[in-house]
């Protein structure tokens, strides 16, 4: 058994305030007990502009929001899913929304970038979110072995598409992690539902770090980092602001729930 920490921010443009913050969460975590630490979507930049992220952009392997992670990890004996951060990608004036794993060595052992981006005009409000124009999407899912079980990654929008958590689950994870920044309007409408629904579907634990409170680009995220078992109980919610989510993850548990309620060996039909 091990504990792990949803970290929730309301990031803001500076990159460094913002790396502090982080910071500072993940020593409290750590000293809580956490081993396993997931930050938020976007934790190191909330720009002004969508475009803001492909000004900071680094290459694959080297910038200072790498190495905060790789320091960190290092510095206080955690393993670190580093939310989302600019990569460059292929076109220029885009980049790839990144999600960065780093051990308690602080050696990088995984990479996952976002697949599925939010080009959605929210009902009810006037907010206008188009990712595409600044970022590329990613094409892998992943999986990796970890000491805290089979550990597979998503990002915010991703929630929303079950077949590619199916994907997931034919590779055997145990432990989701979505790190996300969903908006104030659609995660109190959808939230906790989807990743509860994740959960029970897939029988797995899940990490759910998200972005809380207001921002200085006018933007209100919706917070509650939760952390949610097997069975769909929520272990535990952080609603807003600067703080954390932490509970314990066990591996017998998501082994037991799926020896006794044995449904994903019941499917019948099967996604590619």
């Amino acid at each position: 058994m091990s504990k792990c920490a949803a970290i929730q921010m309301a990031s803001s443009p500076q990159i460094s305030s913002n790396l502090l913050i982080a910071e500072r969460l993940i020593a409290e975590a750590a000293k809580a007990g956490a081993a396993l630490v997931a930050l938020p979507e976007n934790f190191a930049l909330m720009g002004d502009h969508e475009l803001d992220k492909v000004k900071v952009k680094e290459a694959d392997g080297t910038g200072p929001i790498q190495d905060f992670l790789a320091s960190t990890a290092k510095k206080y004996g955690v393993w670190i899913v580093g939310g989302t951060m600019p990569i460059a990608g292929d076109a220029p004036n885009k980049v790839r929304a990144a999600c960065l794993i780093y051990n308690d060595q602080g050696e990088r052992v995984a990479r996952y970038d976002k697949m599925h981006l939010f080009d959605v005009n929210v009902p009810g409000t006037e907010e206008v979110y188009r990712e595409s124009d600044s970022i590329e999407a990613g094409d892998q899912p992943l999986v990796i072995d970890t000491p805290f079980g089979k550990l597979g990654v998503a990002v915010c929008y991703d929630l929303r598409f079950p077949e590619f958590f199916r994907n997931m689950g034919k590779q055997g994870v145990e432990i989701l992690v979505v790190p996300s920044a969903f908006t104030a309007e659609t995660g109190a409408a959808h939230w906790e539902l989807l990743l509860r629904a994740r959960a029970v579907e897939n029988l797995c634990y899940v990490i759910a770090p998200n972005q809380g409170g207001f921002h200085k680009n006018g933007r209100k995220t919706f917070g509650h980092s939760m952390v949610i078992d097997p069975w769909g109980i929520v272990l535990d919610c952080y609603k807003t602001g600067n703080g954390f989510a932490c509970a314990d993850i066990d591996r017998e548990r998501v082994a037991k729930v799926r020896a006794s309620f044995p449904v994903l060996n019941h499917r019948r039909l099967f996604c590619e």
